[in-house]
């Protein structure tokens, strides 16, 4: 039953009452597992590119960055930092006092190997009247971990991970967010030095964001020559979706409904309002120091050289078709074209009358394509390359997580577990068709591959929504080609022990 004061919320969201009965029926009847083909592998879907191929697609790229187009990096990072430190957390809420976990005892003995060291100092000084290595000596570890995460020091364990200091260089050190304008300079400038980044940050953060760009924009303009042009938004409120309670109704905090921001995937709403020609996707994490930045820079590039050049061809069959003055080897090569270069079958292409198939390869040409770099599988969480059936019957490449695979299906968890390569976000898109205007990136939207996962609300357990992930199935029914892409290219940050890997300390 929605009630007046139900109404009023829902028009302040944006969110319209048959949302909300449409996600109701999510929670009552969950979402179908996708039919796979099989992994994606070298032998299936993966180019691997060779040395003279490397050249000519940077050559691509460069030519490309000479044109009068519109080039973006789109880096979420609105995600707090709390996870990186679960394990300090708990240490805080221990019944011990002295580290005794590997993990604590890891953070404690390399503790002045973190960018953040010197300014955690300063706040032990300041609060505690005692510098680091004498606390330690004390043994007031517990003292040393509040003033990193409590707002009486640093207030690291309730900011987002853009903002808190990553690697140190000789004369200072970065952020995440230093460290993503640093790479738009070196891959993703345009016509006349213009580097397009687009952040998207939580609302209560939003401030401490344009804070840090303000103070170390013209740092890096005067560093690499460019001119930023740096942008925020936030997650729409629209795409905020119901809770419910265990009976699958709606969940109320007292007498309001409770609604969750929808994951990652609601920000193909915030992509689809960029005036872009190409987009670099990368998480805020995984970023590294300077030294170790030619393989990311280069394979970037490389990447991007493969989605122009495939987009050229696109565009050229896609005006063929438009004229009508194209011939039958013409059309069988757009097929292979198709299949070949797109990764795109269709089981029944062989069935259809010449109309029909125009029409099939129009839609398939005229779509938002993507390019993705692919690691090896070395046991990273993240999700896998598949071949997968779509609802019209096509199989094409897709990137899905392990809750949108048949775990219960031997066959299928084989093919999860088994998978060669997996996906690190490495993503470079083209959301403009041929003829220039933009694509509405929501019609592309899988909406039955959202997530449901079970959480609580003061001691209340219930059921939230996931909206279709980002790269997963908000990007369902995009153009998608894998490029494998070294393993150097993925340096996640996801405990604050990761910044102590060799990766994040080679300065």
């Amino acid at each position: 039953m929605i009630t007046t004061q139900d109404q009023q919320l829902l028009s302040q969201k944006g969110i319209s009452e048959k949302q909300i009965h449409q996600q109701l029926e999510c929670f009552k009847n969950g979402f179908p597992y996708l039919k796979l083909e099989a992994a994606a592998s070298i032998e299936r879907g993966i180019i691997v590119l060779k040395e003279e191929e490397q050249n000519a697609y940077l050559d691509i790229w460069e030519d490309y960055r000479k044109e009068d187009k519109a080039i973006y990096k789109f880096v979420p990072a609105s995600g707090a930092a709390s996870r990186m430190f679960k394990d300090l957390f708990e240490f805080l809420s221990a019944e011990y006092n002295t580290p005794t976990t590997k993990f604590e005892k890891d953070f404690f003995s390399n503790i002045s190997l973190f960018a953040f060291y010197d300014n955690l100092n300063e706040c032990c000084l300041e609060n505690e009247k005692e510098d680091i290595p004498t606390l330690i000596e004390k043994g007031k570890y517990k003292a040393i971990v509040m003033n990193l995460l409590d707002k009486v020091g640093l207030g690291y364990g309730s900011l987002p991970k853009g903002l808190l200091k990553f690697h140190n260089y000789e004369t200072d050190s970065r952020t995440p967010v230093e460290e993503h304008l640093v790479e738009g300079a070196l891959y993703s400038s345009a016509e006349g030095n213009k580097v397009h980044v687009h952040f998207t940050v939580s609302p209560e953060h939003r401030t401490l964001f344009e804070e840090l760009i303000n103070k170390k924009r013209d740092l890096y303009t005067a560093k690499y020559g460019v001119e930023y042009d740096i942008t925020f938004s936030e997650q729409k409120a629209s795409t905020d979706t119901i809770a419910a309670d265990m009976n699958n109704e709606p969940f109320r905090d007292g007498d309001k409904l409770l609604f969750r921001p929808g994951g990652h995937g609601a920000l193909i709403e915030n992509l689809n309002d960029l005036n872009a020609d190409i987009v670099f996707i990368k998480n805020i994490d995984n970023v590294v120091p300077d030294c170790l930045k030619p393989d990311t820079v280069l394979y970037k590039k490389l990447i991007a050289g493969v989605l122009v050049e495939l987009q050229r061809k696109t565009f050229e069959y896609l005006q063929l078709l438009d004229s009508g003055k194209y011939t039958q080897d013409q059309i069988q090569e757009i097929i292979r074209f198709v299949q070949q270069k797109l990764f795109c079958r269709n089981p029944q292409i062989k069935e259809m009358e010449d109309a029909e198939l125009v029409l099939y390869l129009k839609k398939k040409l005229n779509r938002p394509m993507r390019v993705c770099g692919m690691v090896k599988n070395v046991g990273e969480p993240g999700g896998g390359p598949f071949l997968a059936y779509n609802e019209d019957g096509t199989i094409s490449l897709q990137i899905l997580e392990s809750s949108q695979i048949d775990m219960e299906d031997p066959q299928k968890k084989e093919m999860f577990e088994k998978g060669t390569h997996f996906n690190p976000v490495d993503l470079v898109c083209a959301i403009k068709d041929y003829k220039g205007n933009k694509f509405n990136l929501t019609n592309y939207v899988d909406r039955n591959t959202g997530f449901i996962s079970f959480k609580s609300k003061n001691g209340r357990e219930l059921k939230a929504l996931e909206l279709p992930g980002l790269w997963n199935g908000a990007m369902s029914d995009w153009s998608t080609v894998f490029v494998e892409v070294p393993l150097s290219t993925f340096n996640p940050v996801k405990t604050v022990n990761d910044l102590l890997r060799p990766e994040h300390q080679e300065a």
